[in-house]
């Protein structure tokens, strides 16, 4: 349990992170009643504020608990999801971004009306918002309620609400600017905590050495083969990139934060400077499970099962006094991925779809919707909690795979939209339904995999990875072959949407010299990713 100290430090992180909350509702005050300031930070964040809110939103308490269980059960080969995100978000700069800043859109939906069809928004729109309340919401929140209840010998849903009360008051009020600038001081915080959680557990265990010696090289090898259950490298190539797309790349919760930018290189810097810094949960996260283990193995701790990792550790091996530090971690990773849901998911509501039903609303009366929608959603998360615990833990987990089912078509319509001029309306709508048609056909077959043999069995049973390679392909062959049998869109549309609609001119506001250090900076994070597959390839 805590100790006295502990809750002084706890007791600080709440105060520094409301005093921070402030000073950013305070700068936002002049702007706070117009969409732009409340829902994009004014379009003027900086790439360091950016990079920070993209790792530190990613990263939630469960995330913690997840990684290091995993860990703890089958080595470092779950870190493949987290190197593979480096990769990504230089996409998401190199690619994506230009075209997302030049349209001045406000949400992914948005982007995807004007490359596509307003039935193309819609599908988004609803898919975004029902997965995030069903899912990161009620997790998250969830998720501070164990942390509670474990760690501080609170009540669960004491534990919950304070931590719904305290996240939804400042995102209330001070939008994606509170959320940006919170999200950056957790960051160190939560970096911090769990650096010193690996740090301390190597020490006990005796070292990097001992570590090897006592688990075995197997756990230190993220290439697994074909055959391997959860991690099979084709899945890890091939599967990873597209669901790393559709996450980093398109989904409102990430993407917001680089459409908060000042410029495109402030957000193209932001993605790369998040890349450097999804380098570290490997070593930070992935790799206390592994210690966990070898401390089971050499009977210095006691693990029940392995997402019992992360709370083990800390129990055991953090004196208490550093226990509140720690604890402040995890709520920095709570509270950072709730705030950052709630402003996007609120975004979504008021842009698009209560502003598309009520057009001519004001400026102030959307912020007004904005803030109303946050605190909505506070409430459906809670009362979604309940109904999580009668659900099986086996069907949870499947509950959280359908967005891994939903993303190959969003990130096939994104990805070749921007590629190719000649797909249409059409053919993304016939590729978005045919997604979600067999994507919720393989989740169903999922849930009933017992009942089942043959062909349905065996499609019931497809590595999710792969899976969602197969997806991706038939997504992206339905959206070629019925954008071909249509009529072309009109280029005028289009302009600006797609390579080769976009005017190329000379003196965008791009320097030269900011040019080709984000590409040294890019090759060098290229480089550290190769690196670290060398390091633990077996």
């Amino acid at each position: 349990m805590l100790g006295t100290l502990d809750w002084i430090f706890i007791a600080l992180y709440f105060m520094v992170i409301f005093a921070v909350a402030w000073w950013a509702i305070r700068q936002e005050k002049s702007t706070r009643q117009n969409s732009s300031g409340y829902f994009l930070a004014s379009r003027n964040a900086g790439w360091f504020v950016i990079g920070a809110s993209l790792f530190a939103s990613n990263i939630g308490s469960e995330h913690l608990v997840g990684l290091a269980g995993t860990g703890a059960a089958s080595g470092v080969a779950v870190g493949q999801f987290e190197i593979m995100a480096s990769l990504i978000l230089l996409i998401l700069g190199w690619v994506f971004v230009p075209f997302y800043l030049r349209s001045s859109v406000y949400t992914m939906p948005e982007f995807l009306e004007r490359r596509y069809s307003p039935e193309a928004r819609w599908y988004l729109s609803i898919i975004s918002i029902i997965a995030y309340v069903l899912t990161k919401i009620s997790v998250t929140i969830a998720a501070g309620g164990i942390v509670f209840e474990t760690l501080m010998g609170i009540n669960f849903w004491t534990g919950a609400l304070i931590v719904v009360v305290a996240t939804g008051i400042y995102t209330v009020l001070g939008g994606l600017r509170a959320v940006l600038y919170t999200d950056m001081l957790q960051m160190f915080i939560l970096i911090g905590g769990s650096i010193l959680v690996t740090v301390t557990g190597l020490l006990k265990l005796g070292g990097v050495q001992r570590l090897y010696e006592v688990v075995g090289s197997g756990y230190f090898n993220m290439w697994r083969p074909v055959s391997d259950p959860n991690f099979p490298w084709t899945g890890i190539i091939f599967g990873i990139p597209i669901l790393g797309i559709w996450y980093w790349c398109t989904d409102q919760f990430i993407v917001q934060r680089v459409l908060s930018a000042k410029n495109i290189e402030n957000a193209r810097r932001g993605t790369i400077f998040g890349g450097y810094l999804k380098l570290l949960p490997v070593f930070i996260f992935v790799i206390p499970g592994v210690v966990a283990h070898a401390l089971a193995k050499s009977g210095q701790l006691t693990l029940g099962r392995p997402d019992q990792a992360l709370p083990a550790l800390i129990s055991v091996l953090i004196p208490i006094g550093l226990r509140g530090l720690i604890v402040a971690g995890l709520l920095a990773a709570l509270m950072s991925s709730l705030s950052s849901v709630f402003n996007s998911c609120s975004t979504l509501i008021t842009l698009d779809i209560y502003q598309k039903l009520r057009p001519k609303a004001s400026e102030k009366h959307l912020v007004r919707v904005g803030q109303i929608a946050t605190a909505i959603l506070v409430i459906f998360g809670l009362a979604w909690i309940p109904f999580m615990k009668l659900i099986s833990g086996q069907l949870y987990q499947y509950l959280q795979s359908v967005q891994s089912y939903i993303s190959p078509p969003i990130a096939s319509v994104f990805l070749i939209g921007l590629l190719w001029s000649r797909v249409n309306s059409k053919g993304a709508m016939a590729s978005l339904m045919t997604g979600f048609v067999l994507g919720m056909g393989r989740l169903i077959a999922e849930l009933n995999k017992s009942a089942l043999d043959g062909w349905l069995y065996r499609y019931a049973d497809i590595n999710f990875l792969h899976f969602a390679i197969l997806l991706f392909v038939i997504c992206s062959a339905v959206l070629i072959v019925v954008s071909l049998m249509t009529p072309e869109p009109s280029q005028t549309q289009l302009r600006g949407l797609t390579y080769s609609t976009v005017e190329r001119k000379r003196g965008s506001g791009v320097s030269q010299a900011g040019l080709h250090k984000d590409i040294i900076l890019s090759v060098i994070l290229i480089l550290c990713v190769i690196l670290i597959w060398v390091l633990f390839s077996g």
